[in-house]
């Protein structure tokens, strides 16, 4: 006889915004289950091409998870400094944590690697249940629960539902959720660097009239990550060069800022989107992380943005649970839907309206940002402004991110 298991949250998506709410939930108290298309393994060996910049509150909410201390100590890149400039202009901006009085702005992970952590976390849990290689064939939802149906023909029940699997969601598409969406008609390509002069533990950005390029620091002193984002048939010429070729081109592109650069191993690229959901919540089911947004890579936000979804929806829900109250009830979720929204909506507006005007060559444009960067350069209390914003100490961060 075929029996359903109930939780109290199913969270789908065993990535590293999937995870991280799975185990701020349990920590709280809650049945959770977290069903993972795929699996987690430990990171060895050269970096991962996939890379995120983690701010001083995506460390703060790694932290109190119990995740951060299980990342290798020899594979994190701890920054602390960041310079931008205008490749065709006379703008440029400087940042140093040493200003606010701090060590560093961020730390450059490896995605796989904090997914890895925040997997062995969350064994340490007898009411999380962590379930690999788990698909879903089927989900419905009534007045008082969801179903869920796997791949495995295995049930289950949820009071509620947290998405985050992915901005290709399956969740968001079976439930019918319109998306805000465009195209940026760019890709971007990610590779490893190696480069002549040492990083120095600095994140660099150079705008060009085709789109950013960013060399991340990573955890050996000349190898860096890269963005770069270029148009889609640029990004193809690019794919289709030799070593050689790619990275006679990027050190051109990158000003020779860090010497000779010499791409190791693989390049990869992936089209560029934003992505907004019309709806973050609805009765038992809330969106998270690239489920519910995606937005432009230029100032390496998009994980951040996901880990705040993770800590305010820890926050909400366990607050509701602790009060007795029904934690999948819609009219008890839109307060947390409608801040997550907003937030979400800052930070499209703020990416599209750098990405406007920073692209091409206009010569109006080049101007006003020349002026714009050189202006917050010079003047303290707005710079510290954008510094603290770069390190994610904003006001009204959830409690976990403070």
């Amino acid at each position: 006889m075929l029996t359903t298991q109930t939780y109290d949250v199913a969270v789908v998506g065993g990535g590293m915004v999937g995870l991280a709410t799975a185990i701020g939930l349990a920590e709280a108290g809650l049945q959770v289950v977290v069903l993972d298309a795929g699996s987690q393994a430990p990171v060895s060996g050269e970096p991962r091409l996939r890379v995120s910049a983690i701010n001083k509150a995506s460390e703060r909410l790694l932290t109190r998870l119990g995740a951060w201390s299980l990342l290798d100590e020899q594979r994190l890149a701890p920054y602390g400094r960041m310079q931008v400039w205008d490749k065709d202009g006379m703008g440029r901006i400087g940042f140093d944590a040493a200003e606010l009085g701090e060590q560093t702005l961020g730390t450059i992970v490896e995605n796989d690697a904090i997914a890895f952590a925040l997997a062995r976390r969350a064994a340490d849990f007898s009411n999380l249940d962590y379930r690999e290689q788990q698909r879903l064939s089927r989900i419905a939802f009534g007045e008082r629960e969801a179903w869920l149906t796997l791949e495995s023909g295995d049930s289950l029940s949820a009071a509620l539902v947290v998405a985050a699997d992915g901005a290709n969601s399956w969740v968001r598409s079976q439930c019918q959720i319109p998306l805000t969406f465009w195209d940026y008609g760019h890709s971007a390509i990610v590779a490893n660097i190696a480069t002549e002069v040492p990083h120095g533990d600095c994140a660099r950005q150079v705008f060009l009239p085709e789109g950013p390029l960013a060399f991340l620091p990573l955890y050996q002193s000349n190898l860096c990550s890269i963005v770069w984002s270029v148009p889609e048939p640029r990004a193809a010429e690019l794919l289709a060069m030799d070593d050689e070729e790619f990275s006679r081109s990027l050190t051109a592109a990158f000003d020779g800022r860090l010497g000779l650069c010499k791409v190791t191993g693989a390049r990869q690229s992936f089209p560029l989107r934003m992505r907004y959901a019309r709806h973050f919540a609805r009765h038992r089911l809330l969106l998270a992380g690239d489920a519910a947004h995606t937005i432009h890579p230029l100032a390496g936000q998009g994980v951040n943005l996901g880990f705040l979804d993770a800590a305010a929806i820890v926050q909400q829900v366990s607050e509701l649970h602790q009060a007795g109250r029904d934690i999948g009830d819609y009219r008890l979720l839109r307060p947390l839907e409608r801040a997550r929204k907003a937030d979400a909506l800052e930070m499209i507006a703020a990416m599209e309206g750098f990405k406007r005007l920073f692209a091409g060559n206009n010569p109006l444009k080049q101007a006003i940002r020349d002026l714009g960067l050189n202006l917050v350069d010079q003047l303290s209390p707005l710079k510290t402004v954008f510094i603290k914003q770069a390190m994610g100490n904003k006001q009204n961060l959830p409690d976990l991110c403070r």
